[in-house]
């Protein structure tokens, strides 16, 4: 058997899927292959560092910080969220992220990244050892909140663009087994946003990326309903939250996460007898 598990983004809403993690990693139940999408990787990683409750400490602590995010980074740095505090001062310093541990991990990680320039999603395994994060930033790079971020000699953009639930990845990287954690209810169905819209007209030189952002309501919804059948066929195992709690996409009020990661940690506790009985041999 092969695990694969796949974290959506959703950025603060992927509180939720901290807590999944979290009760995941008290029954010991760990990937041989993991992929995550913006905020997914970005979360995922301490999830395989085995820091059970980091993220959820991260976000009580920090996520309503004057220095974690706001209009005024967008400002001045054209980045909605301040990179060097949340990427460097956070995991380098204030709420160290355990490098050795994940160096310790022997599955395989990658982010899902689009290519500013073809607007395909790319999957580029994560370094086990960069202080820099640049490879999660660059999966979180969504288009107004971030700038583009060059890794190699290509720039990129938010991953959730091009394959918003990159489960159909895991299973060509050969997982029999696959956990997809999602961020939204069972039903939501995307439309398009006034974001994406304002993001069209920024990335007007880049027609394929604009492509993407325009096709991904479309896309995105064709993803999760045939996600749903495969669920549904005993293939893969869903965990998604029954609510969000009003948890918006760069939403800070440490009360409204701590209840989005409780979401997260009792909808996999109620769920985990029957996923033993799919992991089962």
């Amino acid at each position: 058997m092969k695990l694969g598990i796949t974290m959506e983004g959703g950025a603060s809403r992927t509180v939720f899927s901290c807590g999944v993690a979290d009760a995941l990693l008290e029954e010991d139940i760990m990937p041989d292959y993991f992929i995550g999408v913006s905020a997914g990787i970005a979360y995922g990683v301490s999830y395989l560092s085995r820091q059970k409750g980091r993220n959820l400490e991260i976000a009580q602590k920090y996520m309503n910080d004057k220095r974690y995010m706001g209009v005024r980074y967008l400002l001045k740095e054209k980045n909605f969220y301040n990179i060097p505090f949340v990427f460097g001062e956070i995991p380098n310093k204030l709420e160290a992220f355990d490098y050795e541990a994940f160096e310790a991990f022997k599955g395989k990680v990658e982010a899902c990244v689009t290519n500013i320039h073809t607007g395909k999603p790319e999957y580029i395994e994560v370094p086990r050892r960069d202080e820099n994060f640049d490879v999660l930033v660059a999966s979180c790079a969504l288009p107004v909140l971030f700038q583009p971020v060059k890794i190699g000699r290509h720039y990129y953009l938010d991953g959730g663009l091009s394959d918003s639930v990159p489960y159909q990845h895991a299973m060509e990287e050969g997982c029999d087994k696959n956990i997809v954690i999602l961020t939204r209810e069972r039903g939501y169905v995307k439309k398009t946003e006034h974001a994406g819209k304002v993001s069209m007209k920024l990335y007007r030189k880049y027609p394929k990326v604009v492509e993407a952002i325009k096709t991904r309501p479309e896309k995105y919804n064709a993803c999760i309903q045939e996600l749903m059948e495969r669920e549904k066929s005993g293939e893969i195992f869903v965990i998604a939250p029954e609510t969000t709690h009003g948890v918006k996409r760069t939403e800070s009020n440490p009360e409204l996460l701590t209840k989005l990661y409780e979401e997260g940690y009792q909808q996999a506790k109620k769920q985990m007898e029957d996923l033993k009985k799919y992991l089962a041999p």
